[in-house]
């Protein structure tokens, strides 16, 4: 029965949009998965897809998968690059991971517009300036 599965619930665990690199022509963005927890995560899964409207049209991203074998702790991993364009879509990250024989696994979404300056910190593990979901 579902009530007898451990809930593992997901606790120092972030995927943060950061900016990578800066011109006058353009930023490069890429997308972490950051480790704060004192332990290593293993066997780590990342799932990725961008959807919504634009210009009054249904938009849908590929789905891309992701495997990182280890994440120390207070470390973090590259995930994917990522188009500002997408930007106005709502972007879905779905983590599993695994600490010992322990699965783990949470959603993370960030809405449409919500990589903006007026949301940036810096971001920590990375110093970069960005968004971060915990």
């Amino acid at each position: 029965m579902k009530k007898d599965l451990p809930s593992n619930i997901v606790e120092d665990i972030a995927i943060a949009v950061a900016l990578e690199k800066e011109s006058v022509e353009s930023k490069i963005w890429y997308v972490y998965v950051i480790n704060l927890k004192d332990e290593p995560i293993e066997n780590v899964l990342v799932t990725s897809k961008g959807y919504g409207e634009k210009n009054g049209e249904h938009v849908k991203t590929s789905v891309l998968r992701h495997m990182i074998p280890l994440i120390e702790p207070n470390a973090s991993a590259l995930i994917e690059p990522i188009d500002e364009a997408t930007f106005g879509l709502t972007n879905e990250y779905w983590l599993s991971y695994y600490i010992g024989r322990d699965i783990f696994d949470k959603k993370f979404i960030f809405l449409p517009e919500s990589v903006v300056e007026s949301n940036f910190i810096r971001i920590p593990v990375l110093n970069k300036p960005g968004v971060m979901i915990r």
